[in-house]
């Protein structure tokens, strides 16, 4: 089975989501994570525990996702990620350094991107990307 990137907001709405919408989209991380298909980068990694100033929670949330090795994140990548840049940015649609790192290590590996974030729907449309849908 393939692997599927998820992306911070998607980690995110699983962790704190309260909405019948966050609860699908837990429960489709549940399936993934179950079925090890759920992958992770460190930049994630860092965003997600970025959010938690709390340190007992922090440690906690960190152990958790230590479940999870980092796909590795190589040279290529990077200079993927700026001419995704740059062509996105030809046709008028602007991203964040990150989301383009996202999309370069997702393309190498093959694997679709979970995010609920609408942005990548629009690097879609230009780079060779593909989104996670669900089951």
């Amino acid at each position: 089975m393939s692997g599927v990137i998820v992306d911070t907001c998607i980690w995110s709405l699983a962790l704190r989501g309260k909405t019948s919408r966050d609860r699908e989209v837990t429960d489709e991380l549940t399936s993934l994570i179950k079925e090890n298909r759920a992958k992770i980068i460190g930049l994630i990694r860092q965003e997600i525990l970025s959010g938690y100033s709390d340190l007992a929670r922090y440690e906690k949330l960190r152990n958790k996702l230590r479940a999870f090795p980092n796909e590795q994140v190589i040279d290529i990548d990077y200079e993927s990620a700026a001419e995704y840049s740059n062509i996105c940015r030809r046709k008028g649609v602007q991203g964040s350094h990150t989301d383009f790192l996202i999309c370069a290590v997702a393309s190498r590996l093959k694997m679709p991107i979970y995010t609920s974030d609408k942005d990548f729907s629009y690097y879609s449309q230009h780079l060779p990307i593909s989104l996670f849908r669900g089951n």
